[in-house]
């Protein structure tokens, strides 16, 4: 993922969790000033109480659905991506499209996404990995979650790096379907492969050039193929 911030105000405005929804849906907004005096900031107006918003992961889908930004719940905290750098969107889209022409390749019934389907690792933490692969027949069109993934992938961002390294690592090897987790570096052109092997040990490879094995699903990337130039 790319640039993670705690959920904060916005410069001008505020949004309220409801006091009577549990679900602790946005009811409102507040404005939110400086005060000044002869140039030199005195104060603010605002209740700094409602800065974190906490939610379950069953409240947190729906929520997310319909705002203008992206976000991710973890450990029932709503934290908000920042804007992505250009760079961070290209490696995301040549990672899906490697996956996706490798799967094609081998004609295996399984289906790579990009950035967008939430993977709910428990009740409290729902992420949005840069690109996944499930196996298995074809979700529904209306689906906005994938929860049996095979193949996760995160594309590295400064901001991100120590959560996509450390608690990310950890949370999506949770899910007893993945079996593979790759933290894709640009910067060093660099893939971090983790792998489940079939009596559970997770096993971990520095990839910086030739061919990726998968097995499962089986199939075989370049990894060249997943950074620009």
């Amino acid at each position: 993922m790319d640039n993670r911030q705690g959920l904060m105000p916005e410069p001008a405005r505020l949004a309220v969790p409801s006091l009577s929804d549990p679900a602790g849906t946005f009811a409102g907004v507040l404005p939110f000033g400086i005060w000044w005096d002869n140039g030199r900031q005195v104060g603010t107006w605002v209740m700094t109480a409602v800065t974190k918003l906490r939610m379950t992961a069953d409240e947190f889908i729906p929520w997310a659905m319909n705002q203008p930004k992206r976000y991710e719940l973890v450990s029932g905290e709503v934290v908000a991506m920042s804007p992505e750098r250009a760079g961070h969107a290209r490696a995301k889209a040549l990672v899906w499209r490697s996956l996706s022409d490798a799967l094609r390749e081998r004609a295996l019934p399984c289906e790579a996404f990009s950035d967008g389907m939430s993977v709910r690792v428990d009740t409290r933490t729902v992420y949005d990995p840069d690109a996944l692969v499930r196996h298995g027949e074809p979700v529904d069109d209306a689906a906005v979650e994938i929860n049996d993934p095979i193949i996760v992938v995160e594309v590295v961002s400064p901001s991100s790096r120590s959560v996509d390294v450390g608690a990310k690592l950890d949370d999506y090897f949770q899910l007893p379907s993945v079996r593979h987790y790759l933290i894709v570096k640009t910067k060093n052109r660099t893939v971090i492969h983790h792998e489940r092997k079939s009596d559970g040990r997770i096993e971990t490879g520095i990839v910086r050039s030739g061919t990726l094995v998968m097995d499962p699903p089986g199939i075989a990337v370049e990894v060249e193929g997943f950074f620009a130039g």
